[in-house]
C-alpha cells in the first residue's frame, strides 16, 4: 500500500483503518449481495466519534474541519467500503452547523453525536429540474406556526435510514422574486413523523447497493421553528452542503483510487504468464502509474478545497473540480484494475466488480462531470454561458 511520508493525519488514518479492518471485504460483499444498509458498520463509526467529527465539543462533537472528515471518508472506502452510506451526516452538518440556529443545535447535535439520531439525508434534486435547482417545484407556505410542503423529490439518499432530512423547497414563488436564487428555504424534517403524515417514500433500485428514493409531500405539515436561518435564503445555504459534498465525494474516490491501484499492483506482480508477472509489461504498468498520478493530483485539489472551506472562504470552483478529478482518477484506476484482473475482475469474490460500480456512480451523481465543465468554462474562465 502506497503511503506518503510525513502525513500530518495519520493518527486518524491508522484508527480509521483499524475500525475498517473489522468489517472486511466478505462483510461489504455480504451487504452488497443482500441490498441492505450496513447498520453494523455505521454504528460502530458513530460509537467511534466518527460520524460527529464536524460537530464542535460543546455539542458533543469532536469539533474537527471538512479537511478531517474528508480524510475519514478516504480511508473508509480505500478500506474496501462504501461511505455513501454514510457520508450524508457530514456534508448535512455543516448546513445545520453554519446556518442553525442556536436552538437548533441545542435539540439536535448533541443527539446527532451521540448516535440518539442520524442527519443522513437531504432533499433537493427534483424529477424535472435535476441541478438546475432554482427552479424546483416543492414549495413550503407558512400557515400560521406552520409549513405545509407539497411536491416530490427524486435521488433522495438515505432517507429509509435517517431520523432528519435537510430539505429545499420554495417559500417565495419564482414569479415573485428579483433573482432566480431567492425565495428557496431550508427545513430540517423529521423523516419517521413526516411518513406518517404527508410524505411518501418509493425506493429506486439501482445498479450500486445505494439506498436512494422517491419523495411524494402532500400537505406535509412541519413546525415553523424547522426553518433553517432565513426564509429565503435557502439556495445560499445548501451550497454549504453542496460544496462539502462535493469535495467529501472528492475524497471518497480518492479512496476508491487508491483501493484499485494497491489490488491491481498487487495482482500484476504476482500473476505470472508465459514465464513472467505481468506487471513486468510496460501495456500493464502504464495505464495503473497514469491512474495513480492522476489520483495523486486529484488529492492536490481536494486539499486546497478543504483548506478553503475550512476558512470559510469561498471554494465552489476547487470543490467542483476536486469532484472532476478525482472522479476520473478513481474511474480510470477502477477500469486497469479490473482489465489486469482479467475474469478475476469480474468474480465477485475479489470485490473489484463491486467497487467499479460503486466508484462509476460518481461519474454522474452528486454533479455530472459535464456539469462541472459547464461550470468552470462559465464561471471561471468567463464563457458564455451554454444554458
Amino acid at each position: 500500500m502506497y503511503q506518503p511520508a510525513n502525513d500530518e493525519f495519520q493518527d486518524i488514518r491508522d484508527a480509521v483503518r483499524a475500525l475498517c479492518a473489522e468489517f472486511p471485504d466478505e462483510y461489504h460483499r455480504k451487504i452488497d449481495e443482500a441490498r441492505t444498509y450496513p447498520e453494523e458498520f455505521v454504528d460502530a463509526l458513530t460509537r467511534a466519534g466518527w460520524m460527529a467529527a464536524l460537530i464542535p465539543e460543546e455539542y458533543g462533537g469532536s469539533g474537527l474541519g471538512l479537511t478531517e472528515a474528508s480524510v475519514i471518508m478516504e480511508e473508509i472506502n480505500r478500506a474496501g467500503g462504501n461511505s455513501g452510506a454514510c457520508h450524508g451526516q457530514m456534508y448535512n452538518m455543516n448546513t445545520l452547523i453554519r446556518h442553525g440556529s442556536e436552538a437548533q443545535k441545542q435539540a439536535y447535535l448533541p443527539k446527532i453525536a451521540s448516535g440518539e439520531l442520524r442527519l443522513q439525508s437531504m432533499g433537493v434534486t427534483e424529477p424535472t429540474t435535476g441541478t438546475d435547482t432554482t427552479q424546483l417545484k416543492t414549495t413550503a407556505v407558512r400557515k400560521g406556526d406552520r409549513y405545509v410542503i407539497n411536491g416530490q423529490k427524486v435521488w433522495i439518499s438515505r432517507v429509509q435510514h435517517s431520523d432528519l432530512m435537510i430539505l429545499l423547497a420554495r417559500t417565495t414563488p419564482l414569479a415573485e422574486v428579483k433573482k432566480k436564487s431567492e425565495g428557496l428555504s431550508i427545513f430540517l424534517v423529521d423523516v419517521k413523523q413526516a411518513m406518517q403524515s404527508g410524505m411518501s417514500v418509493r425506493p429506486i433500485l439501482n445498479m450500486v447497493n445505494h439506498e436512494t428514493n422517491e419523495l411524494f409531500f402532500d400537505n406535509l405539515e412541519i413546525p415553523a421553528d424547522n426553518l433553517i436561518g432565513e426564509e429565503g435564503q435557502g439556495f445560499k445555504y445548501i451550497l454549504t452542503g453542496l460544496n462539502a459534498e462535493r469535495t467529501l465525494i472528492a475524497a471518497e474516490c480518492i479512496g476508491d483510487g487508491y483501493w484499485f491501484t494497491d489490488r491491481v499492483t498487487k495482482y500484476v506482480s504476482e500473476r505470472h504468464v508465459f514465464g513472467r508477472p505481468i506487471g513486468q509489461n510496460q501495456g500493464v504498468q502504464f495505464p495503473i502509474a497514469e491512474a495513480f498520478i492522476e489520483v495523486e493530483a486529484a488529492n492536490l485539489m481536494r486539499y486546497k478545497a478543504c483548506q478553503l472551506f475550512d476558512a470559510g472562504q469561498p471554494c465552489g470552483a476547487e470543490a467542483n473540480m476536486a469532484k472532476y478529478l478525482a472522479a476520473k482518477a478513481s474511474w480510470e484506476a477502477a477500469n486497469a484494475c479490473l482489465q489486469f484482473h482479467g475474469g478475476f475482475g469480474f468474480a465477485c469474490e475479489y470485490d473489484i466488480e463491486r467497487k467499479f460500480r460503486e466508484t462509476r456512480l460518481y461519474q454522474v451523481a452528486p454533479i455530472s462531470t459535464n456539469l462541472i465543465l459547464s461550470y468552470v468554462a462559465e464561471h471561471i474562465l468567463g464563457l458564455p454561458r451554454s444554458f
